[in-house]
């Protein structure tokens, strides 16, 4: 089966198409992908989290996940708070 292995950066991402066995899993296709893993906290397979052991299956796309740079709803709230001044 083949997947799709991305890790995204600020202005640069890195994708790697790999073959794996059928019973493959996450944490093989992170293993036959040789990606530095050093910033990643996460996984997801179209966007849905993943664990290491999740299954994969032919034509996923295993997105490696970033930790957050800022929360979320405290931007929106800096965001609306900067407009209405």
């Amino acid at each position: 089966m083949r997947v799709e292995v991305i890790c995204a950066w600020p202005r640069r991402h890195d994708a790697i198409e790999i073959v794996l066995p059928d019973d493959s899993r996450v944490s093989d296709a992170l293993t036959a992908a040789q990606l530095d893993m050093a910033e990643i906290s996460g996984y997801a397979v179209f966007g849905e989290r993943v664990a290491l052991d999740t299954m994969l299956h032919d034509g996923d796309r295993l997105e490696l996940l970033r930790p957050l740079q800022a929360d979320p709803k405290e931007a929106r709230r800096r965001r609306a708070r900067d407009s209405s001044a």
